[in-house]
């Protein structure tokens, strides 16, 4: 696996994320992004409800100016560090606030409690009201219920005026402006009622302490119950945080010091002991070990280590101590930057989101007319006492009004979905990606090193007659030995894994694109195609039927002859992947058509497109041809995801709806592709496309229930069921199915984080380095 690269083009303004503070509804939102978009220098910005972020493109990337328009705005801002430093710091402030809520709600309870019991219990006991207004008194208990749920008002409900009247004012109203109002008018009425009921007509002198102070208790309670099940949601970034370890053991002019990671510097020494994490990326130098890298690739098994070998920081060192040398410190390693791609995908606003955002930017002006007009209507129309009618159904309208189910219900199921896909090794670098990738109704793959390893490997040796198979594979290897050709390291490597002994060769001499020849313990070996042996005078056929054999199977036979006679016949191939076979026809189950774009020659591909599975194969292909054939593919109407893992299918990634590349291909495949399988298992392909079904199931879910709810429940609370019915929903019961709609969009997303792979035929082995 190589180190991601996510490196913006140098005409693109650099990317500012902002921790906020202060965002409750999709109203916020769209406040904070109209602030944020109008600070100097910024050229966009999306805001995410869910995580509480800010994704900023600021030109010359200066967040100086985003910082101060968001506080402007009314909410607290700074830039985001990805270092567990500032990840503790933020789980401390959102542990805080989560306590502040926690005591606000049973401050609110106990001081809601006695006025609830007594006012219900008036209502709903046979005989309780007349024993109360016997024993204590009408205007006594209306003064206690005052006392009460003025406490309630601006105790733990100060916090609805200091968040709520700021953009009210302004004329951009939240759904804290909703709260404010609705509260206030059940509060400000009832004072009137206890202590001025001259000034109202007869008969409507009522008090309504007890709706305004359920309805803050009920509201901080969902308030609390939603903060804990979001702060769930964000769980998959902070163990990535958690994954960087805070220390590293450096040697420093001859001396073992251990310094906080963010001191190491490029090129240093880093020491690593058996069972810890590694602190940066490196090289190693000295040492062989085995290192848990499922945190970055989802692969279960350890991979082997030694000099030369590239490791990752966070990644946990088996029982081999290591030297590595520094090669990426700070914000440059794999593991800063998964975390910074991560979190841009869950920032990311999908196609699928532009109605509730259309929705959300009027939706409180909206819901504030739909109030007055409701309260006008029930006064001009409605039976006696009308006031007090108008009243009730204009305080449910603003209460029961839930602009957070809409604002959460897709930044959430984005923040669970990415942060699952993490988990497993798929790296979604944009966040579209989600939901394009649900879309699409064709897969195109690259072959070598997609579908195949991507490097040659000895597949067969054949014995011509009367010769021994193991000793002209060593001969021929010994000769091999001095070759620099991908296909001659592949009889060596061979050789040496059936534990042959190799010997020196002399006299080596190759003819580029036929063969070599060298003399190896007296012997004149020869190893070449079939016109190098019919020029050295020897006769291939015997084997050649083999060898035809193999050549139509994808692979490359070549002859190997002994002192002029014809010994043996070697075949080295690219073989499929483990598993590739198993995901091709895993993609074929969720109805896709899956296709192969290869610059190899026609009988190569053929023989490998027969061996995957594929529906089709293009061969011969340059990588400007291979995204044309994307481009007709689409001109057809097919939406097309590729995958790819070279610098030939650049071009193709960016062509398609989505690029997909594999994280052991190079940094330019991984810069054009929106979605990194971050292991070489095709197992994973599968894995991404149910995985992003899933998501856009679940988002469309929520939206349905965000819309659904609001639809059906502001017309009843405006009392549009009272002339046939008798129905009305008091403003308590708004309170609670308020609180219950965020709280059933963030469970919902919540069930992806149970998100299971799908199974294929047969298990796939990961692949190493």
């Amino acid at each position: 696996m190589r180190p991601i690269d996510d490196n913006l083009p140098e005409d693109a303004a650099p990317e500012v994320i902002l921790s906020l503070g202060g965002l409750h509804c999709a109203s916020c939102v769209a406040r904070a992004e109209k602030a944020l978009r109008a600070a100097p220098g910024v050229v966009e910005a999306s805001v995410n409800l869910a995580s509480a972020r800010a994704f900023v493109r600021i030109s010359g990337g200066d967040a100086g100016a985003a910082v101060q328009a968001a506080r402007s705005a009314g909410f607290e801002a700074e830039p985001l560090l990805d270092t567990p430093e500032h990840a503790a710091r933020e789980a401390e402030t959102r542990a805080a606030e989560i306590q502040r809520l926690l005591r606000s709600f049973l401050v609110a309870a106990i001081l809601t409690l006695p006025i609830f019991v007594l006012e219900m219990g008036a209502h709903l006991v046979p005989g309780m009201a007349g024993a109360l207004a016997e024993s204590v008194g009408t205007r006594p208990l209306h003064l206690l219920y005052f006392v009460l749920a003025t406490a309630v008002q601006f105790g733990p409900g100060l916090r609805f005026y200091r968040t709520g009247w700021p953009p009210l004012r302004r004329g951009s109203p939240d759904m804290n402006s909703l709260v404010m109002l609705g509260s206030s008018a059940a509060w400000g009425y009832s004072v009137v009622a206890v202590f001025f009921a001259g000034v109202l007509p007869a008969g409507t002198a009522n008090v309504y302490f007890e709706a305004s102070a359920v309805i803050i208790t009920l509201i901080l309670a969902g308030r609390y119950l939603e903060a804990r099940a979001r702060g769930r949601a964000g769980d998959a970034i902070r163990r990535l945080v958690s994954l960087q370890p805070r220390l590293a053991r450096v040697r420093r002019n001859g001396q073992e010091l251990e310094i906080p990671v963010e001191r190491v510097q490029r090129g240093e020494l880093v020491l690593l002991r058996p069972g810890e994490q590694v602190p940066v990326d490196g090289e190693v130098t000295e040492g062989e070990s085995w290192l848990d890298e499922s945190m970055v690739s989802g692969e279960p098994m350890p991979v082997a280590k030694s000099a030369g070998d590239e490791v990752i920081g966070g990644t946990i060192n088996g029982s081999g101590a290591l030297s590595f040398r520094a090669t990426r410190v700070g914000a440059d390693t794999v593991l800063a930057r998964i975390v910074r791609m991560v979190e841009q995908a869950q920032g990311a606003k999908l196609p699928i989101q532009a109605l509730a955002d259309r929705v959300t930017q009027v939706f409180v002006p909206v819901i504030i007319a739909i109030a007055l007009l409701t309260f006008l209507a029930w006064l001009w129309l409605g039976p006696q006492p009308a006031l007090t009618f108008a009243l009730v159904n204009a305080v449910a309208v603003l209460i029961i009004a839930c602009p957070c189910a809409m604002g959460l219900a897709t930044p959430t199921s984005i923040m669970v979905g990415s942060g699952k896909a993490a988990e497993l090794g798929l790296l979604f670098r944009k966040g579209e990606a989600l939901q394009l990738l649900s879309e699409v109704d064709t897969v195109a793959l690259d072959k070598t090193g997609t579908l195949t390893l991507g490097k040659p490997v000895l597949e067969q040796v054949v014995a011509a007659p009367g010769m021994d198979a193991d000793e002209a594979l060593r001969l021929a290897a010994s000769v091999e030995q001095r070759s620099e050709h991908p296909i001659a390291a592949a009889i060596v490597a061979g050789a040496r894994g059936r534990g042959l002994e190799l010997a020196t060769p002399d006299g080596f001499r190759s003819k580029t694109g036929l063969g070599a020849t060298g003399t190896v313990a007296g012997r004149e070996v020869a190893v070449g195609a079939a016109r190098f042996m019919a020029g050295l005078g020897v006769e291939p056929e015997p084997l050649a039927e083999a060898a035809a054999a193999a050549a139509d199977e994808g692979g490359t036979p070549l002859y190997v002859a002994l002192d002029g006679r014809l010994a043996a016949l070697v075949v080295v191939a690219d073989p499929l992947k483990p598993g590739a076979r198993d995901a091709v026809a895993a993609l074929r189950g969720f109805g896709l058509r899956v296709l192969m774009l290869t610059g190899d020659d026609g009988r190569t591909a053929a023989a490998v497109a027969r061996s995957a599975g594929v529906d089709d194969w293009q061969a011969e292909l340059m990588p400007a041809d291979k995204a044309e054939s994307i481009g007709r593919l689409q001109a057809e109407g097919r939406r097309v995801a590729f995958v790819g893992d070279g610098i030939n299918d650049a071009p193709a990634l960016a062509r398609a709806e989505v690029g997909i590349a594999i994280g052991t291909g190079t940094d330019i495949a991984i810069d054009s592709a929106q979605l990194v399988l971050m292991s070489g298992d095709l197992a994973h392909l599968p894995t991404a496309r149910a995985l992003s079904s899933a998501t856009m199931r679940n988002i469309r879910q929520n939206l349905f229930w965000a819309f659904a709810y609001n639809a059906s429940l502001v017309p009843v609370a405006a009392g549009v069921l009272y002339p046939a019915t008798g129905l009305l929903l008091s403003p308590m019961l708004a309170a609670l199915a308020m609180a219950l709609s965020s709280l059933c969009v963030v469970g919902n997303a919540l069930r992806l984080r149970g998100f299971r792979p799908p199974g294929l035929t047969s298990s796939s082995v990961p692949t190493s380095r």
